[in-house]
């Protein structure tokens, strides 16, 4: 407790420093007091001096004070669309729950991996980075946590000692969220920020056709899975080192889904909207494999499309539950309020209080003041002005979304690429793909923010992972940006 006050008075403590002696852009004071909040919150996230949704309420008292911007902007945050499709996603995962569908799931994973601690972990890696690659690698945890939770589950009733227990569960999560976000630098569909960055370059080369689906994955490809073979040995490393087996017999778990039975009414219900959701998820926005185009149904609604966001998707699952009525509890539905009160309303704050800051970062002009100390990059090496580009994004993004960090980065590194001396490739593909780290937090990325609402893992083992990671993901990015552009 004692450890707990001081770490709550130091954070505050060092935004007063930074606020009393520091002066980064003359002239824009809130530039530096933003920098100041900054720190103060992540001092605060990263020592859990405090409650993290409490931490996560600061920019709302405290940006139109400093003069950073006005309280229902910085509220408005707190109720981004991105917060739907993790309300949405979770009351999906109630449904799983409440049918027993994520526990087949999770038992058919079970039967394909084995029951080696380490192999369970590859399996979840593998299952989230493949379907990363397709649809958003929000939408994509929000798929897997059931299943992955009642896995978590199953494999502790056979390890006694409960250190042991929490230390696999957080292997688990934090390998469902890290190989989500590894998962969606592979194709230029896997993110938002790749996206981002074709229509940005498209955009400022218009007579260009070096990118298309198929260039990228062939940069993409090898980044993202050097990384998620990285990540697959630091995890084991950290958390189940040691833990060659299970001591259960090789086809307990083949047995354990027999039991279950045939599939109930509710399950098949459940799991034709769960697959429906995932297919509007991976088809909503059109898909260019370099040279075919296949329009999404989002185009369907033409000059609107833009309009229709994967949280509609979330929520329109969410509504076909509510009114789908149940055979095995006549008069309700597949799923209930009782069960959506279960929505973890602390994460929704962490989810805002995310993007308050990150929302805090553009409005101060703390991004372009982070962005502008690219000009030290000049005269360097090229794999050293690609390994710097990286590190300061990767920085941004830890505080920032990886989208708005992206946004920002492109501009600048347009600009600046005949300055630099480098092909604007070599800066650019770096940058976007180094804009999908950010493994420290739990703000850090919407992945992480969702494994951390299952409360079965800490901040700390998030950042000593997610350090390693990031440091792993300049290095590779760097090296193969050199080796195949």
């Amino acid at each position: 407790m004692k450890r707990d006050y001081l770490h709550r008075i130091i954070g505050p403590l060092l935004g007063i420093l930074i606020w009393a002696f520091a002066d980064l852009v003359p002239g824009k004071p809130e530039v530096t007091t933003m920098a100041g909040i900054t720190v103060w919150m992540a001092w605060w996230w990263m020592s859990e001096a405090m409650p993290l949704a409490v931490t996560s309420l600061l920019p709302i008292l405290i940006f139109p004070i400093m003069g950073i911007a006005a309280a229902k902007d910085v509220a408005g945050q707190y109720m981004d669309n991105i917060i739907f499709l993790f309300i949405g996603g979770f009351i999906l995962a109630f449904a799983l729950e409440r049918w027993n569908l994520h526990k087949r799931l999770a038992l058919r994973i079970l039967t394909a991996v084995g029951t080696k601690p380490s192999n369970i972990l590859l399996g979840v890696m593998l299952t989230a980075y493949l379907i990363s690659m397709w649809i958003s690698n929000t939408a994509c945890v929000m798929m897997l946590l059931s299943a992955v939770l009642a896995l978590i589950i199953h494999v502790e009733e056979h390890i006694q000692d409960e250190k042991a227990k929490k230390k696999f569960a957080a292997a688990l999560l934090i390998g469902l969220a890290y190989s989500a976000s590894i998962g969606g630098m592979a194709t230029l569909v896997g993110t938002p920020t790749n996206m981002i960055f074709y229509r940005a370059y498209k955009e400022a080369f218009p007579t260009s056709d070096a990118v298309n689906f198929v260039s990228w994955m062939k940069i993409g490809i090898p980044v993202s899975f050097a990384l998620l073979v990285f990540t697959w040995f630091l995890l084991r490393y950290i958390f189940i080192r040691g833990k060659s087996k299970l001591g259960i017999e090789k086809n307990y778990f083949e047995k354990s889904y027999k039991e279950l039975g045939p599939m109930s009414y509710e399950e098949k219900i459940v799991l034709f909207v769960f697959s429906l959701t995932a297919l509007l998820w991976f088809t909503r926005s059109a898909i260019d494999f370099g040279g075919m185009k296949f329009p999404g149904w989002a185009s369907l609604f033409g000059k609107h499309a833009e309009y229709v966001q994967d949280s509609t998707v979330a929520i329109f699952a969410a509504i076909c539950l509510f009114l789908i009525p149940s055979k095995q509890a006549p008069g309700q539905s597949i799923i209930t309020w009782k069960e959506a009160e279960k929505l973890p309303f602390d994460i929704i704050l962490l989810f805002g209080g995310g993007f308050a800051l990150a929302y805090g970062f553009d409005s101060s002009g703390l991004s372009i003041w982070l962005a502008g100390k690219l000009n030290i990059l000049n005269g360097l090496p090229v794999p050293l002005i690609i390994a710097g580009m990286c590190l300061l994004v990767t920085i941004i993004s830890e505080f920032a979304s990886n989208v708005a960090s992206i946004q920002l980065m492109l501009p600048i590194l347009i600009a600046l690429y005949k300055p630099l001396g480098v092909e604007p490739l070599m800066l650019l593909i770096p940058a976007t793909l180094a804009a999908s780290l950010g493994f420290m937090l739990p703000v850090a990325t919407a992945p992480n923010t969702i494994v951390f609402g299952s409360k079965r893992i800490r901040v700390a083992d998030m950042y000593k992972a997610g350090f390693w990671v990031d440091v792993a993901g300049i290095v590779i990015i760097t090296a193969v940006v050199m080796v195949l552009s």
